[in-house]
This record gives structure tokens, C-alpha cells and sequence, in this order.
């Protein structure tokens, strides 16, 4: 992609600490993704597939995304808005904090935005704590924000 950061081993990654580093491309949320979401999930409550009913008794009226499907989209985008390179694996290490501040509907259109906060020393890496947030064009509060943990392993 055109507009990703590049990290280029640890000296590229502690120079990036306390910046942002983009914000992925947007997507449109199709029904769709929320049925195969639910499927995945076994998680079929009407307000996330019902449109019928969405329509007469939801404050959104549509059908909105799982919040875990916001959170899910981090790991799907984080690889668009970076470029790894000089470490021998990354990992998701897991969430410390996460948020659904505002609705995904049906239709919206939404992209991941990442910060990298800080940066601690583990055995054979880094971990670097990164803000990610779902962003929802034209809303004033994201989808998901999620504070998540990356380990960025040199050996």
C-alpha cells in the first residue's frame, strides 16, 4: 500500500514510538460480513441480523456490527498500515483496554487508525503497546478503541 509506515527493525520501531502511523483504507460494512460474523460467533442477536426489525424497533435503525467484530477488524488491518520488516516474527500479544464507544451500522463506512504509545523491552524483542481505533467516517466517536499489545520478536 502506498501509505504505510515502514518499521525497519528496532532502531526503526523506537524511532516511531509516541507517533502515529496511519490509518488503513476505508471499508464499507456490508450486511453481509455481519451474517458471517454471527455464523462464525454462534452470536445471532436480532439487533446485528435482523433488518426487519432493526427498522421498527432498533435507535439505529439497521442492523449494527458485533463490537467484536470492530475489535476483530484491528488484526485484519493492522498489516495495511504497516510495512514489518527485520524482525523475525510479530505477534498479537492480547488487549489491555477496550471500548465501543459509538455503533457500527450496516453501511457505514470505517478504517483502522494506529498510534504506538510505548515501547518495553522483553527476551528477544519489543512489545509495543499501540492505541487502535476503528474510526466511522462522519462520526464523531470511533467504533472500537483498543489499547493493543504487539511483540515484535528479533530472535
Amino acid at each position: 500500500m502506498p501509505n504505510t509506515t515502514i518499521i525497519d527493525g528496532l532502531d526503526g520501531l523506537r524511532a516511531l514510538a509516541g507517533q502515529k502511523l496511519g490509518a488503513s483504507e476505508w471499508k464499507q460494512l456490508a450486511h453481509e460480513d455481519i451474517v458471517r460474523f454471527a455464523e462464525a460467533t454462534g452470536d445471532f442477536q436480532w439487533i446485528h441480523v435482523d433488518r426487519e426489525r432493526c427498522a421498527r424497533e432498533s435507535p439505529f435503525g439497521v442492523p449494527i456490527a458485533h463490537g467484536y467484530f470492530s475489535v476483530s477488524r484491528i488484526a485484519g488491518l493492522f498489516f495495511e498500515i504497516v510495512d514489518i520488516r527485520g524482525f523475525a516474527l510479530v505477534l498479537n500479544y492480547g488487549l489491555n483496554k477496550v471500548r465501543f464507544p459509538a455503533p457500527l451500522k450496516t453501511g457505514a463506512r470505517y478504517r483502522l487508525s494506529l498510534e504506538l504509545k510505548e515501547l518495553k523491552d522483553i527476551p528477544k524483542g519489543v512489545e509495543a503497546l499501540m492505541l487502535a481505533t476503528i474510526e466511522v467516517e462522519g462520526e464523531s466517536k470511533p467504533a472500537c478503541a483498543a489499547e493493543a499489545l504487539y511483540r515484535f520478536m528479533t530472535a
